[in-house]
């Protein structure tokens, strides 16, 4: 059987073109996507990256790095520099020796008096103020050492009376607080001297007191001289053979009415003088004195003079005696030295 072939229209030809074109470039679209193939592969695994990641300037709020262990040392050689931002989380060791001031342990804020010095025998008062305690003491120094006791409030004053002895200075000492933790001021008032000395030029210390006038029986040896003080009763052997003791000091025992006033048997050599009464008893019965004075070379002078004393810090005396030649005798403490300070 023989089919017929029915040819299309031309309508429809149209149409079959337009749909063959719209076709091709459907097709054309995906054969350009599929000419470059993707091919998926495995993740890669996350490596660290060995460039450090920048991080921002520091501002304001920006935290600071960790500091290194040690800092390195300055040329000088000096503590290590403080670090730009904050201070090391570790114990820095004070490099300057000074130690750091508790706020809570005892001060004194002041420790004085109104007056800018005193006659002995006068009064005084004291004005204090503390801080950070609840009790006080004021102790009178003498010497140095802590005599009197004053327990007294953290502040406020106080009145003392001077004795007229004291001399230079009248001490005393505030303290608050205790053990490692006590604090201490020393107040120091200049006492005036009351007391002129008996010659000239005078020393730099002030008088224990005022001259005494006394009668003096003074003689010269070979070596050395005798001082009787009648005021005292005591008799001076000053010595200048270069030994020790340079001077002795005895009590007078010479009594007139059974003492004889020399040694009848001895005769001094020409130009020697036995030494009688007060000054002879002590030489003729003392083998040490007379050992070492030797003979007397003038006869006694018997003279209106004065002596005078001053004590030391530590309690020393030196004692000034007048002397029958104008001079000024000075007899420094324990023996150890006596000369003559003023020039006849």
């Amino acid at each position: 059987m023989t089919h017929a072939i029915r040819m299309p229209s031309l309508f429809q030809r149209a149409a079959l073109m337009m749909t063959i074109a719209l076709l091709c470039a459907a097709a054309l679209s995906a054969c350009g996507a599929a000419a470059l193939p993707i091919v998926p592969t495995a993740q890669p695994t996350a490596t660290a990256s060995s460039t450090p990641a920048p991080t921002r300037t520091p501002g304001r709020d920006a935290t600071p790095s960790p500091l290194p262990t040690s800092l390195p040392m300055t040329p000088t050689g000096g503590p290590s520099p403080t670090p730009l931002f904050g201070q090391p989380a570790t114990a820095v060791a004070n490099v300057s020796g000074s130690s750091v001031t508790n706020p809570n342990a005892p001060r004194i804020e002041f420790f004085t008096t109104d007056v800018l010095s005193i006659a002995p025998g006068d009064s005084v008062t004291l004005y204090w103020s503390t801080r950070n305690t609840t009790s006080a003491n004021i102790y009178r120094l003498e010497r140095g050492v802590r005599n009197q006791l004053y327990r007294v409030e953290p502040d406020g004053s106080l009145t003392v009376t001077t004795r007229r002895s004291d001399r230079t200075s009248v001490d005393f000492l505030l303290t608050v607080g205790d053990g490692a933790l006590t604090t201490e001021q020393v107040l120091s008032i200049p006492i005036l001297c009351p007391d002129a000395w008996f010659f000239q030029p005078p020393p730099s210390d002030c008088p224990a007191g005022p001259a005494r006038e006394t009668q003096i029986i003074e003689q010269s040896f070979e070596r050395g001289r005798m001082v009787y003080v009648v005021e005292t009763n005591l008799i001076y052997a000053l010595i200048n053979d270069g030994f020790a003791p340079a001077w002795i000091v005895v009590e007078n025992r010479f009594n007139p009415a059974t003492d004889l006033e020399s040694e009848p048997s001895f005769v001094p050599p020409q130009g020697f003088y036995q030494p009688v009464r007060q000054l002879g008893f002590v030489w003729r019965g003392n083998d040490t004195i007379r050992g070492r004075l030797g003979l007397a070379i003038t006869p006694d002078s018997n003279f209106e003079g004065f002596i005078q004393s001053v004590n030391s810090a530590g309690g020393d005396t030196t004692l000034y005696i007048a002397s029958a030649d104008a001079s000024v005798l000075q007899l420094l403490p324990e023996g150890d030295q006596w000369q003559i300070i003023t020039a006849p």
